[in-house]
């Protein structure tokens, strides 16, 4: 494709907008023609602002009248009044202004309180146990179970969901997750609903148990370091350690799907992988650069301003597109070349500013635990790309791995 070809228009190398990429079946020329040559531009089609490059992504994300909601929209209009609209709105990364910073800095030390030996054991047992359950090496629809479940299972044993919780708890997060995002359908939307209403009764239950029953689970810290900055409503405390499992579990399950299919192409960095714990944390950070799991996020106008150099009026959107930030020579020299050993990487997956997520450690952690668990069982990864879709979505890539010829 020449660079500079419209890409609205489809054709088999390009898809038709950079939301359709996220489930292309190779996203990254198109998202290499955008850096190029159209960095920041109108999307008539969307209605969008769309940001590919580093510089204009860095510019987006760090400008303060680039807010996470439309200012007239705190919460998607279809969950509105409904428990999954309270769990949303209190979301401390939905939210900005003067409280915003203090309480994520009390997030991020929740995520910091907890050793990287504990993420790792605790990360290990959930995979052994979800490996018994669903026997990921041997089918494929096992596997894509395996890799959605596990980090609910992992950060809600650490946050003190009982055993015995943990897969209605992963249920109810994953259909959490779909209602609120764009596209959904109303039967998702409603599902979304009905787990949002057993989180909310799950967490409830277990904040107010909370110091009797464990003073070192995630919500008793988030409770603590609430408490320090003066966040006391314990309704944004449930909120938000429902948070800690939902903003984990659709990218932890692309993390550790996209980096199966990168091992699967290259066979001799698997044996390195779950044999040298370095060589398996290098080769998860660039997957986090070269192929992520989160493709875009969005911002919106809160006021007329100047962003990247370009007038923007109050109220516009943009589209944040981090994953083609990545592959940006600008951050990235040689960036479509898989390079574990690079020493200068730049990541946008996470975002910037006061908005950057604090959980990627713990993500990686987990996923890499993932990856390891299942090259040790055996599984064959021959058969991964013959089986392989992606997830609908409009800003995450997931590959959901179905035998050959199985219903899509």
């Amino acid at each position: 494709m020449i660079a500079g070809t419209n890409p609205s228009v489809v054709t088999d190398a390009f898809p038709r907008d950079p939301i359709a990429a996220v489930t292309h079946r190779d996203p990254y020329p198109y998202y290499a023609d955008l850096v190029a040559t159209k960095p920041l531009y109108r999307d008539a089609d969307l209605g969008l602002w769309v940001a590919s490059s580093a510089q204009a992504v860095t510019a987006v994300l760090t400008n303060d009248a680039c807010r996470v909601r439309p200012p007239n929209a705190p919460v998607p209009e279809a969950i509105a009044g409904s428990p999954a609209g309270e769990i949303f709105r209190r979301l401390v990364r939905m939210n900005d202004g003067a409280g915003h910073c203090p309480f994520n800095q009390a997030i991020a030390g929740v995520l910091r309180s907890v050793e990287s030996d504990r993420v790792i054991a605790q990360s290990e047992t959930c995979a052994q146990t979800l490996s018994r359950e669903l026997a990921p090496t041997d089918n494929p629809a096992g596997l894509t179970k395996f890799n959605f479940r596990l980090s609910a299972h992992v950060i809600g044993s650490l946050i003190g969901v009982p055993r015995e919780e943990l897969n209605r708890t992963a249920q109810w997060v994953g259909e959490f997750v779909r209602c609120v995002f764009p596209g959904s359908t109303p039967e998702q939307i409603e599902r979304g609903k009905l787990a949002s209403k057993h989180l909310l009764e799950l967490f409830g239950d277990l904040r107010q148990h909370v110091g009797s029953r464990s003073k070192t689970g995630l919500l008793a810290v988030l409770a603590r370091n609430g408490e320090r900055v003066g966040q006391l409503d314990p309704d944004v405390i449930i909120a938000n350690g429902i948070g800690l499992l939902s903003q984990a579990y659709e990218a932890t399950a692309g993390l550790i799907g996209n980096t199966l299919l990168a091992l699967a192409a290259r066979p001799e960095l698997r044996h390195r992988f779950a044999t040298d714990v370095d060589v398996a944390r290098a080769i998860m950070l660039e997957m986090l650069r070269y192929d992520p799991p989160t493709h875009n996020t969005r911002r919106f106008l809160a006021r007329d301003a100047t962003v990247a150099g370009q007038e923007m009026e109050a109220g516009d959107a943009i589209l944040v597109v981090v994953a083609a930030a990545n592959r940006d020579p600008a951050a990235n020299a040689d960036p479509h070349h898989f390079d574990a050993a690079r020493t200068e990487r730049r990541l946008f997956t996470f975002g910037a500013g006061v908005h950057a997520c604090p959980g990627d450690a713990f993500a990686a952690t987990i996923a890499q635990t993932a990856v390891r668990c299942l090259i040790e069982n055996g599984l064959n990864f021959d058969r991964l790309a013959d089986q392989v879709t992606f997830r609908p979505s409009a800003n995450v890539r997931i590959p959901i791995f179905k035998a050959k010829g199985a219903d899509q």
